[in-house]
């Protein structure tokens, strides 16, 4: 019974680990060097490099992947890529309309229950580009492309993985790496690639293989504020973008607790102070 509860305990711990610390390959490489403005206690999302990213997301990434979570609307919140104090209800907002309207909504004709298409509204969520799951797969060589709206949350590191992966981890295959057809190999990718590697097994290189091959390209995307656009700066200005998407309220909790912070300074030093005054003609 013992060795049967070892058993046990011992399967559970390894159904709980992680997919990486399962996984015979080595790890993925080092993330790339980069540094966003949201990052730390005073960072703060920076609008141009959000409406770059929107511009990638539009022009790139929404041909496969959706952001079911994200409404039009949300562009125009604060702290959002679009927003103006001059609208603070952003539905209201004439270039969120504007962005929502460039898209072909799915609906229902109320009158014959037939499905029609309208141009979107701000209270509309992104469609997804695909009608369901098994085109989406037909699509791209079987892959299901992941939904983007928390992307960033949902991977380890965030923007910066997000940013290493389309940015520069898409290489030529060390010599003796077999790549399928359809599949690209990426060396910031989690994946194992020992079966695939001819070599010393000692010397698997890292990274993984994927079906989406590489998204961006040298001036693929004018930006309209005239900043060159290189690989390096689309996947850095894409990152942001997607962090935004998947934390909209980040700026907004930071701000937060900072003056949670300074409040509860100030009342621990009234605290000090008034328990000074209290008890100062009281032997202890």
């Amino acid at each position: 019974m013992l060795r049967k509860g070892i058993a046990l305990a011992a399967f559970g711990l390894a159904m709980l680990a992680s997919p990486a610390a399962l996984a015979a390959g080595p790890a993925p490489a080092p993330l790339k060097e980069v540094e966003f403005s949201f990052e730390g206690p005073f960072g703060k999302f920076d609008q141009g490099q959000l409406q770059r990213g929107y511009k990638v997301y539009r022009e790139v990434c929404s041909a496969c992947h959706a952001m079911s979570l994200l409404a039009f609307r949300n562009l125009g919140d604060k702290n959002g890529p679009f927003y103006d104090e001059k609208y603070p209800n952003s539905n209201d907002n004439p270039y969120v309309k504007a962005i929502a309207a460039e898209y072909q909504i799915n609906d229902i004709d109320s009158e014959t229950g037939d499905v029609v298409q309208r141009p979107g509204t701000s209270a509309d969520r992104f469609p997804n580009p695909f009608p369901n799951e098994p085109a989406a797969r037909a699509s791209n060589g079987g892959a299901l492309p992941p939904d983007l709206s928390v992307i960033a949350k949902a991977r380890h590191h965030g923007a910066h993985y997000i940013y290493s992966l389309v940015g520069s981890g898409y290489v030529t295959p060390p010599k003796g790496l077999t790549i399928a057809t359809g599949q690209h190999y990426n060396k910031y990718f989690p994946g194992d690639l020992t079966s695939a590697w001819s070599g010393d097994h000692k010397s698997v290189p890292p990274g993984g293989v994927l079906a989406m091959a590489p998204p961006l390209a040298a001036d693929k995307v004018s930006f309209d504020d005239g900043t060159k656009s290189t690989v390096d700066q689309q996947a850095k200005d894409v990152a942001a973008f997607l962090m935004w998407a998947a934390e909209p309220k980040m700026q907004e909790r930071k701000e937060f607790g900072l003056a949670a912070m300074a409040y509860l300074l100030i009342f621990t030093g009234l605290l000090y102070w008034s328990y000074r005054r209290v008890w100062k003609n009281v032997a202890h």
